[in-house]
């Protein structure tokens, strides 16, 4: 009997000893989740912009650790969130390694592009004037192109309204866009395509 008492006795002392563990890691827990919170935050506005993708998988991350905390792992919690600081910093790193990607392809195609255009715009001014079109080239493809120069001049306008507005992504999207249609009309056109703008 008395042995039973002191084996109850012990596996008690044993639970308030854990149960004390636990509500003693319960303060640094949420500490540091706090700390993983802001660190997140503060990684946000540039990756929204530039890895979207990364940062919902980082979001689900620090969901996950706050769900280890409601069901008072702190233990898990902690460690889970410690790694989710440094993943932040790597989250900003990336979102800035891609931004100055894209700036440099916008450099690129805002140098490249209104050339190309202004080409297209000078030799549809031209076979607009002439009373016949070269033989390679139909009246419905000639129309077609007119079209498609409008298209592409309108596109261009706003790639370069979304990089004023400091959407980079955007403009760029937009500014491939505008050089895929103006290939394609120099191609129509026959008029030579400047090296580098077919990749």
């Amino acid at each position: 009997m008395k042995r039973n008492i002191v084996k109850v006795a012990i596996a008690l002392l044993v639970g308030i000893v854990m149960l004390a563990a636990c509500s003693s890691d319960k303060g640094p827990a949420e500490l540091a989740i706090k700390a993983a919170e802001e660190a997140v935050n503060a990684s946000k506005a540039e990756a929204a912009k530039y890895v979207p993708e990364e940062l919902k998988s980082l979001e689900g991350a620090l969901a996950a650790v706050k769900d280890n905390f409601a069901k008072k792992e702190y233990k898990a919690a902690i460690a889970d969130a410690q790694a989710l600081a440094g993943k932040a910093k790597d989250l900003l790193g990336a979102a800035n390694a891609k931004k100055e990607e894209l700036t440099k392809s916008w450099t690129d195609l805002s140098e490249g592009l209104p050339k190309m255009v202004g080409a297209i715009q000078s030799r549809v001014d031209i076979l607009s004037k002439s009373k016949k079109l070269p033989a390679n080239l139909t009246a419905e493809k000639f129309t077609e192109v007119k079209s498609g120069l409008a298209a592409a001049q309108e596109e261009w306008g706003k790639a370069m309204e979304s990089f004023k507005a400091g959407n980079i992504a955007e403009a760029v999207s937009a500014a491939n866009s505008v050089k895929g249609k103006a290939v394609s009309a120099m191609e129509t056109l026959g008029m030579p395509v400047p090296a580098g703008a077919k990749s």
